[in-house]
């Protein structure tokens, strides 16, 4: 009772074969093969060390830029009156 027979192997085939078709089947490894080679490529490329760009050559002596000319002060807004300053008063509700 433990162990399965090779017929019950070969029914459990045809059931899954009769289930998703043989083009699904082999479309499903298709994939999976797709993915373990891109797996492969991937822990490749992580092992070799990454060299830092070099420089560029350069020939021509380098200058510090001019620094910004300063923007002109700007005044200060004037103070409102006292007209200005009315206070906000709430409307009544009656």
């Amino acid at each position: 009772m433990g162990t399965f027979s090779a017929w019950h192997w070969i029914v459990v085939a045809i059931v899954v074969l009769l289930l998703f078709g043989r083009g699904k089947i082999s479309e499903f490894m298709g994939d999976a093969a797709k993915g373990i080679k891109a797996f492969k490529k991937g822990l490749s490329e992580e092992d070799k060390p990454e060299t830092p760009p070099a420089p560029p050559a350069s020939t021509i002596d380098h200058q510090p830029a001019p620094a910004p000319a300063a923007a002109p002060p700007v005044a200060p807004a004037p103070a409102a009156t006292a007209s200005e300053q009315a206070p906000a008063t709430a409307p009544k509700v009656g």
